[in-house]
């Protein structure tokens, strides 16, 4: 990342020997793989007489987007009223009311004016994110720019070569304790920053192959205006999420406003900035929203007059399909409820930061998975590939029990030879199901 660290580094090498672990663990979880792949996607084109690719990462991937859009297709949406009521300056609407009739007698029972019953107000602290690891980087492009995954690594890896960011390829969102010096006086500089943050983010125990995305030391130096529009947009972002994870705490006021009418709850929340703190430096990637109401001088069993009152039709809406920024996520977590909770696992959920971009866009490549604006849709072929492989090989608890053995292996709990013999075996019983019925 920077030439003095990389000095530092071949000044404190390690002896091999202190890696054969970690070895054994990456050479078991690179042959599983292949085993799956190989076997797996031979047993079911030989089937179904079509060209069929199975993966440890990409089934149970694909088996995510098959199941969310199947939700989507059964969801059947269900009609809800509300009443509002326009007081001064803001409104109260009531809680659902799934009947037209109920809604209406309602409405006729508001007069000129509503008794307030309960003002409840309170100080939220919010504090700030960590700096980026990479999906949550790709996340972001794909939500304010519209980035693929792919596209965010790319330009992240081209700064990278340009020496203007750290390695994007991690993990990890925490800074090593002995950057503090180099990071605070070299980058955030006169920026006023939060000292206890300190600790939170600097935390070597938290950083496994690389550090959390930042911008190097030199870049601070550089001119960076010359960059394509796309990596200055990411450069500027990275930039300003690690002056933000230093920062101090976004302070509101939220008030809530109740008034009860025929048993039924009408309620309104309100909430105003009292300290920006760390959100200053992200003002430009939030969605501009309409100026909150400020409400002041309002009290328990105050009488307001009423200026109008309507009731509201809506509907129950179906789940989302999934963009990149939310698929990214669940690849993040999926299967971490398989996981042993007092194990460490250094590679949770499908596939690792640096693999799920290329996962992502070999399911689109290879006819699985299409977009559609920024939606991710799965095919007929993903749904019939999904519909046939069985539950072991699309399952995301599969490899968070996989993950839970390579990391045993790599602490020299495990041995590679026997999660391969379980590989094996699982191939060989899947194989077997339908040996009767073709001759394979």
């Amino acid at each position: 990342m920077e030439d003095s660290a990389i000095r530092d580094g071949f000044n404190h090498l390690k002896d091999g020997s202190y890696y054969v672990n970690l070895f054994e663990s990456a050479k078991a979880r690179a042959i599983a793989d292949w085993l799956v792949g190989m076997n797996i996607s031979r047993l079911y084109s030989c089937l179904y007489k079509q060209n069929y690719s199975v993966g440890r990462v990409q089934t149970p991937t694909l088996a995510m987007i098959v199941n969310r859009d199947e939700e989507i297709s059964k969801f059947k949406k269900e009609k809800y009223y509300t009443v509002d009521v326009l007081l001064d300056g803001f409104t109260l609407s009531s809680n659902r009311i799934d009947d037209k009739y109920e809604a209406e007698k309602l409405l006729n029972e508001i007069g000129d004016t509503i008794e307030i019953k309960e003002v409840t107000q309170k100080e939220k602290k919010t504090s700030p994110e960590l700096p980026f690891d990479l999906t949550t980087l790709q996340r972001e492009c794909n939500k304010y720019f519209g980035y693929s995954a792919k596209q965010t690594l790319d330009y992240a890896q081209s700064l990278y070569e340009k020496k203007l960011i750290t390695y994007p390829r991690t993990d990890s969102r925490n800074l090593t304790e002995d950057m503090i010096v180099n990071i605070v006086n070299n980058i955030l500089g006169k920026n006023a920053f939060d000292e206890q943050r300190i600790k939170i983010v600097f935390n070597s125990k938290k950083v496994t192959d690389h550090h959390a995305i930042i911008p190097t030391v030199s870049s601070m130096s550089e001119d960076i205006s010359t960059l394509p529009e796309s990596e200055l947009k990411i450069y500027r972002l990275i930039s300003n999420k690690l002056h933000a994870s230093m920062g101090y705490p976004l302070v509101e006021s939220t008030i809530k406003v109740v008034a009860d009418i025929q048993d039924y709850e009408f309620s309104s929340n309100f909430k105003t900035v009292i300290n920006e703190g760390f959100s200053q430096y992200l003002k430009e990637y939030k969605v501009k929203k309409n100026e909150d109401v400020v409400i002041t001088d309002i009290h328990e069993h105050d009488t307001l007059k009423v200026h109008g009152k309507e009731i509201k039709e809506k509907y129950t809406t179906p789940p989302k399909h999934f963009s990149e920024d939310t698929l990214l996520k669940a690849m993040e977590i999926a299967g971490s409820d398989a996981l042993d909770k007092d194990t460490f696992v250094e590679r949770k959920g499908l596939g690792t930061p640096a693999t799920r971009a290329g996962i992502i866009e070999n399911l689109i490549y290879k006819g699985f998975v299409e977009r559609d604006k920024k939606n991710l849709i799965a095919t007929h072929k993903g749904i019939n590939l999904v519909t046939i492989v069985s539950d072991t090989f699309k399952s995301a608890k599969t490899t968070a029990e996989w993950e839970m053995k390579l990391s045993d292996i790599a602490s020299g709990k495990a041995s590679k030879d026997e999660f391969l013999k379980g590989i094996e075996k699982e191939i060989r019983d899947t194989i077997k199901q339908y040996s009767k019925a073709v001759k394979l």
